[in-house]
């Protein structure tokens, strides 16, 4: 086992200038061997979401390899162990994206939101799924929440439509449009962050939040 460990340390230090001209940027990147506070970030997101369980030193380590490869077969993403841009993204880190992606990034959001959208509420009226975005977009904005889209989508247990591999169906057009409008600041739901189906919902948890609005056959809440 040590043999390996030093093995893998050894091969992405001897490849780290591949790897960083893989992903295009320095920043931002950590990976097998990778040492400082984005580490100690991933370690904290990890545990915090019971994929890790070792210590946040900073070091990133067989463990954090390990945890990192679980979250990234968990939730659709490419599986090889470095935390690159997208899994940064998911657990809601900085990305260290530069300016000239923010294109890429914004059609990214819309496509990922409106997945989320159709997986969730394809059924509902079109306000409801407005509603629907919404409430991810209010979560990004909570300390309570990760702070992207992806983050908070992909939060473990957020969400059925991830739970239950919708989020990676098609969306239709009115799903991407309700997507859209809520990222242009339509906000239906009033300032939600929770919504559920109460002929659904298993949850005695949810219950207890205020209810701010009825659309379709969602509660929206606080």
């Amino acid at each position: 086992m040590a043999l390996t460990i030093f093995s893998l340390i050894a091969t992405a230090y001897a490849y780290r200038d591949d790897i960083i001209a893989l992903y295009g940027y320095k920043a931002a990147l950590s990976y097998y061997g990778s040492t400082g506070q984005e580490v100690k970030d991933i370690q904290y997101k990890l545990r915090k979401w019971k994929y890790y369980d070792g210590a946040i030193d900073g070091i990133y380590g067989y463990k954090t390899y390990k945890a990192v490869r679980l979250f990234q077969y968990k939730n659709g993403l490419k599986v090889d162990g470095i935390a690159g841009p997208e899994t940064l993204s998911a657990l809601g880190l900085p990305s260290g994206k530069s300016k000239s992606t923010s294109a890429s990034t914004t059609n990214s959001n819309l496509n990922l939101l409106a997945r989320l959208v159709h997986g969730e509420a394809r059924g509902e009226p079109y306000i409801g799924q407005v509603a629907v975005a919404a409430v991810v977009l209010n979560r990004t904005r909570d300390s309570r929440f990760p702070s992207t889209i992806a983050g908070v989508i992909y939060q473990p247990g957020a969400f059925d439509a991830v739970a239950d591999g919708q989020i990676n169906l098609e969306p239709n057009t009115q799903c991407i449009k309700a997507a859209q409008d809520a990222l242009n600041g339509w906000d239906p739901s009033g300032g939600a962050i929770y919504y559920y189906n109460p002929a659904t919902a298993t949850s005695k948890w949810i219950w207890s939040r205020p209810i701010i609005k009825k659309i379709g056959k969602h509660n929206f809440a606080k």
